[in-house]
């Protein structure tokens, strides 16, 4: 049976973390000379923690969070910059 319903995704509202971690990595990587926004790329598209430096303990920090929840606060953050500007 096909239903022609929206299925409706929702994350836990941990954005504030997500937010926080995102931040945290991208500042590690960026003082080991790594562009955060390729790495965290290559991180969200294939799950392997090796693209995200161990500097600043930036790699057990993402692992914390799953990848849907990150790319969630991405999103977020994204739409709500667009809509300000």
């Amino acid at each position: 049976m096909v239903s022609d319903e929206t299925m409706m995704f929702r994350v836990g509202n941990d954005e504030n973390k997500a937010r926080t971690v995102i931040q945290k990595v991208c500042a590690a990587m960026e003082e080991k000379g790594y562009n955060p926004i390729n790495q965290l790329v290559g991180y969200l598209l294939s799950g392997d923690p090796a693209y995200v430096t161990s500097h600043n303990d930036a790699r057990n920090m993402i692992r914390k969070l799953e990848r849907d929840e990150l790319l969630e606060e991405l999103v977020r953050a994204y739409l709500d910059h667009d809509r300000k500007a």
